[in-house]
């Protein structure tokens, strides 16, 4: 108590000559006489007091006195010193005083702190208050920040409600308790009154969540609105907090619940809900009709496009990813369905349109059974997807391979001209290199179609400074792995063995497995050679790749997931997971190899595929019986024997034909049907001539020295001198050019401003990733809801400021700005 007391006395003597010190309750004498304060002297107040004023005022002017007195202070009339109390400091010894006196706060502020006792008893509480106290506090200022102290928030309402709705979301109550036991409830209130508009007879903590929701809600439907525009931006703040993200949620689905959200939903179009993201209602309503529009075909593909694009930005995007993305594919295929021409004048034509336009549709087809399979929804997608299956094989797998098989069953021989046949491969892909001595990486993945192909040239397009070009090449036929493995290497002759093996000799040597591969190799080109597995070298570290590349001149590097998972029974309906897989590991091994100083990579296939979901009609079965004198390999898709029976469903070929040397003989099913097989998977297919299993990719990587990359500019389309008359503002933003594979998106905050930085309105995450060609489409329109602190600068510039986050950090640099007046009418900020 001693310390306490000489340290409030010493920053009193700070400020005043003389100090009174009143013991009212007579119990710190003790502590007065054993007080020691430099440079003051103390004199006791005994019927003494003309003595001590002439003392004080005359004989020592300069000398600092403690006056004490043991009892209370006499009645005006009565204390004779009153003139000189006035003029200078008191001591009060009371809990208040000592409070005031530790807060290093004025005596305007006793009656706050004895209102509010409970809270200044808590040392915890007193400590924490004291560093957040300023000197030009006010009640109200003081008052919040105790709010502050009580809940663990900064110094804000809104982070004082956010820490409220945390502890509710988690079923607690000690934050608001300690509240209504320090007598802050009023104030809160108060202060939930004044700026988001909150009244009730009882008011509480969840009772003002449940107004919340429901005003903001009504906000974006055109209900009755009960709160301030201040609590819809104190709503997307509490939305978009990673914080607080998890009680919103929680509060969220509640609130829905006793609002009766899902049930008021029912009823409305969804298209006047794309804006909203409060509750995950509003995202499944907004899905469950997107797929029966979609379905129905009474929605424009751009239209949907547009539409999951504004959902992107929505909270619950994340969770609904995969539906959203499957609505948006579903829509691009229903649109590239009917703009689709399927005719060709011969296989030239033929691989010229699939290899331009056609492999999207198979492209299109992938991604939406992925994303529906991924969804987990099949009761919702199951009619989509059925009608989307039945127009991929119907109306496009079958109808453009039955186009395609005319010509084929009139070609002499199987080639197309202007187009390379796979067993070419090696002597005009990779040989240009070795004869220029440059070294030379090849990746051979199994299985990757044409259309797997062109998005991997785009995920490698999208790395800083890597270019890719994409060629196709036509594969051997049968269309099968170890005639495409052998195809790729260095050869003059290819045979395939005239047993049940089906291996395929290069000239005279197996080409089964990576050693006999590497033998193939060496033989063929007496350079310094080697092949490996992919995971072989993905398991070494940087400086053993590198000398795996220093050390030689040609490597040829197997992948195999996307055959390895459609092969299977088991397995086939996992296929498309597979290629995403695929995707991902080949752009990890190419910059792998980069990284080791391959500046040349190329990346092909053994073959291609046809994959259809749903189980196969009888009717995509051949009916034709193979028979011969010999059947050595028999396949869903294709035989290999001597002596094969001809047939009207089967295009037999002798091995001459197709550029194989040997006398056996191959049958291919024609367009897409299967051969009749027990035990083998039949959704997954390949070895026959459709245009999936044979249109190959090619691609060429190399590496840049200077960066390739740019990020989209972004414009805002109101100037400067816009004078803002509403308290929400719209805002037109402009894409300058499209996102491209070298163009990348530009991801930026907005909110408006004052001049001393101050927010006054909500905050929007923007994201300019729009690819059209047309500048119409690339404009972005986004309201702002000022706050009522917006009011406050009326007659005064404000700021729109855009700002773009700095890499993976949580620090925002200014991107743009424009000034704006701000001209409000009166009352706009009622609702």
């Amino acid at each position: 108590m001693n310390d306490r007391i000489t340290q409030a006395l010493t920053k009193l003597f700070e400020c005043h000559r003389i100090v009174f010190w009143y013991d009212a309750k007579k119990e710190l004498r003790d502590d007065f006489e054993s007080l020691q304060l430099s440079g003051v002297e103390k004199l006791e107040i005994v019927n003494n007091e003309f003595k001590i004023k002439y003392r004080i005022l005359r004989e020592e002017r300069d000398k600092n006195f403690l006056l004490y007195r043991e009892g209370p202070q006499p009645e005006d009339q009565n204390n004779w010193l009153l003139d000189v109390q006035l003029s200078h400091g008191e001591f009060r010894t009371d809990q208040a005083a000592i409070w005031l006196s530790e807060l290093e706060l004025g005596l305007e502020f006793a009656d706050l702190v004895q209102v509010h006792g409970k809270f200044f008893q808590a040392a915890e509480c007193l400590g924490a208050l004291k560093n957040l106290l300023a000197s030009d506090d006010t009640w109200g200022m003081i008052r919040l920040k105790m709010l502050a102290v009580c809940t663990g928030s900064e110094p804000r309402l809104d982070g004082v409600v956010e820490n409220l709705l945390a502890e509710l979301a988690e079923g607690r109550d000690e934050k608001t308790a300690l509240i209504k036991e320090c007598r802050l409830d009023a104030f809160l209130w108060e202060q939930m009154t004044r700026y988001y508009g909150y009244k009730s007879k009882k008011p509480g903590i969840y009772d003002f969540v449940i107004e919340l929701f429901k005003s903001c809600y009504a906000m974006g439907t055109g209900g009755k609105v009960a709160l301030s525009g201040d609590a819809l931006v104190f709503l997307k703040r509490w939305k978009d907090s990673r914080r607080f993200e998890e009680s919103f949620e929680i509060l969220s689905e509640k609130c829905a619940e006793d609002l009766g959200i899902e049930q008021d939903l029912a009823a409305r179009d969804f298209k006047d809900l794309i804006d909203l993201d409060y509750f995950r209602h509003i995202d499944r309503k907004i899905i469950s009709d997107l797929v029966h529009e979609v379905t129905s075909r009474t929605v424009a593909a751009g239209d949907v496009v547009l539409w999951v694009r504004k959902r992107r930005h929505g909270h619950w995007f994340q969770e609904f990813y995969h539906l959203y993305s499957m609505i948006d594919y579903a829509a691009r295929f229903f649109q590239i369905m009917d703009e689709v021409k399927l005719t060709m004048d011969d296989m030239t034509d033929g691989v010229h349109r699939y290899t331009s336009s056609w492999f999207q549709v198979d492209q299109l087809y992938r991604r939406f059974l992925f994303h529906a399979r991924a969804s987990g929804q099949a009761s919702l997608t199951g009619t989509l997807t059925g009608l989307i299956e039945n127009l991929y094989s119907n109306n496009f797998l079958l109808k453009v391979n039955d186009c395609w098989q005319s010509f084929v069953d009139k070609a002499e021989r199987w080639n197309v001209p202007s187009v390379l046949l796979q067993k070419g491969f090696f002597e005009h892909k990779v040989q240009p290199f070795v004869k220029k001595k440059k070294k030379i990486c090849v990746i051979v993945s199994d299985a990757l179609r044409y259309e797997i192909g062109d998005e991997l040239l785009r995920l490698i397009r999208q790395e800083d400074r890597y270019e890719a070009e994409l060629s196709p090449m036509l594969s051997m036929l049968p269309s099968y792995t170890q005639l495409g493995m052998a195809a790729l290497l260095p050869n003059d002759k290819i045979t395939i063995a005239d047993n049940e093996s089906g291996t395929v000799h290069v000239d005279g040597q197996s080409s089964q497995g990576t050693a006999n591969r590497i033998k193939i190799l060496s033989k063929g080109i007496l350079q310094r050679v080697t092949a490996m597995k992919i995971d072989e070298i993905m398991a070494i570290n940087k400086e053993t790749c590198r000398k795996l590349v220093r050390d030689h001149d040609v490597l040829y590097i197997y992948h195999n997931r996307i055959d390895a998972t459609g092969d299977k029974r088991e397995s086939e309906e996992r296929v498309f997971e597979a290629v995403n897989e695929t995707l991902q590991e080949l752009i990890r091994l190419i910059k792998k190899l980069v990284g080791a100083n391959v500046n040349n990579l190329l990346v092909t296939s053994d073959h291609g595929f046809i994959y259809q979901n749903e189980s196969i009609d009888e009717s995509d079965y051949s009916g034709s019986k193979v028979e011969g004198k010999q059947i050595i390999v028999q396949n869903r898709r294709f035989v290999i024997g001597s002596g094969l029976k001809k047939d009207s469903g089967l295009r037999k070929f002798e091995s001459s034909q197709l550029g194989l040397s040997g006398g056996l003989e191959v049958l291919i099913p024609k367009s897409i049907n299967r051969l009749r097989r027990k035990g083998a998977g039949s959704r997954f297919v390949h070895g026959g001539a459709s245009l999936q299993e044979v249109v190959l990719p090619v691609l060429r990587i190399n590496k840049k020295r200077q960066s390739d990359i740019s990020v989209v500019e972004v414009k805002i389309l109101q100037g400067a001198g816009f004078r803002i008359t509403s308290n929400q503002l719209g805002i037109n933003f402009y894409q300058a050019e499209p996102v491209t594979d070298k163009v990348r998106p530009r991801i930026l905050r907005a909110g408006i401003y004052t001049q001393k930085g101050d927010l006054i309105s909500d905050i929007h995450d923007l994201v300019f990733d729009m690819i059209s060609d047309s500048p119409r489409e690339r404009e972005m329109r986004i309201r702002f809801m000022l706050t009522s602190r917006a009011g406050e600068e009326n007659g005064k510039d404000v700021i729109l400021r855009l700002s773009e986050k700095q890499g993976q950090t949580s620090h925002y640099r200014e991107y743009k700005s424009c000034r704006y007046e701000m001209g409000l009418v009166l009352n706009e900020f009622d609702f």
